[in-house]
């Protein structure tokens, strides 16, 4: 069987013990594979020969999703998953050669935090998506929602029509921009019991940034709930982390490393302020490695994400600051 097609059905066994090793065996087969990564990495003279251990791995900078391919293997994509498209400086592209195994992930990642799909009905305020189109967030909440119970849909500026189904006594779960999520908040006549909101962050230019934590505030004092959950993705990653009160969590088969500022290639200490590097071992067709362009901290268990690098381009996705 080939490796990568092996390595999706062992997914679900990475843990804290095993973790590094199988960095090293995808660190080795993408190196060889993804030609993008492969000439990186030779730049920074990093090959299988020096890289023994997850701290001598190089990160491919997110920017590389702009202008290539970066892809492991020779294979025809089923899907190509595009960034919110919020600058003028191009959208990221994600070339998916497995929508099942994203689908399966997604899944196994939201019962791990919020229960059977089947129990709970999924609403969504999602409009910026939808406009743009080939978003992984609109594919991840449109496979939900096909499991979920009867009722899910997405609402878009309708909000007598969202206040409706608020109403009717079932579990559910709204997926919302911020920017929507705070425009209903405001426009509420009542509230809500048995409903949980997961923000995925982003303003979209429609209203002023504000941070993550005044952003929950806000949501908390309208709705009148304790917790507002988020969700951290992005169109590069396969994975993704949810949180409460802005502190994330990746499933097992995924961790952040932070940066220095000052030298990208040496790590911060738990709770020192840096970069923040992703390993998705489920980017198994793409590239596992990625340096991304946020700001955050991180400790053994969980991570932040502070803002953004100066001049870097703002992630319309899951970013406020």
């Amino acid at each position: 069987m080939h490796f990568a097609e092996s390595f999706k059905e062992t997914i679900f066994s990475v843990n804290d013990k095993n973790f590094e090793s199988f960095c090293i065996e995808v660190f080795n087969y993408q190196y060889k594979e993804c030609s993008v990564y492969h000439a990186y990495c030779n730049f920074l003279g990093k090959n299988p020969t020096n890289v023994n251990s997850i701290g001598g791995i190089p990160f491919l900078p997110i920017e590389f999703f702009k202008n290539h391919k970066v892809k492991s293997g020779n294979w025809k994509e089923v899907k190509v998953f595009k960034s919110s498209g919020t600058t003028k400086t191009g959208r990221s592209q994600h070339y998916v050669r497995d929508l099942d195994f994203y689908h399966t992930l997604s899944k196994k990642i939201f019962e791990g935090w919020f229960g059977p799909l089947k129990d709970v009905q999924i609403l969504a305020l999602l409009p910026s998506y939808l406009e743009m189109g080939d978003s992984s967030l609109i594919e991840m909440v449109d496979s939900f929602m096909k499991e979920s119970a009867p009722g899910s849909g997405y609402k878009l500026g309708k909000n007598e029509e969202l206040e409706q189904k608020l109403e009717i006594p079932q579990k559910k779960l709204l997926f919302g921009v911020s920017y929507a999520l705070l425009d209903l908040s405001e426009k509420l006549k009542k509230v809500f019991e048995n409903t949980q909101i997961i923000e995925t962050g982003g303003m979209k230019g429609r209203r002023k940034e504000i941070t993550r934590e005044e952003l929950h505030q806000n949501l908390r004092n309208s709705f009148k709930i304790n917790e507002i959950h988020s969700e951290y993705g992005m169109t590069e990653l396969m994975s993704q982390a949810y949180g409460k009160n802005g502190n994330f969590q990746f499933p097992g088969w995924a961790k952040v490393l932070v940066r220095d500022i000052n030298d990208p290639f040496s790590y911060s200490g738990d709770g020192k302020t840096g970069g923040i590097n992703i390993i998705d071992l489920a980017n198994i067709d793409s590239c596992a490695f990625i340096e991304t362009k946020d700001l955050g901290k991180s400790d053994k268990n969980s991570f932040e994400v502070l803002g953004r690098f100066d001049n870097s381009d703002v992630r319309g996705c899951n970013l406020l600051f």
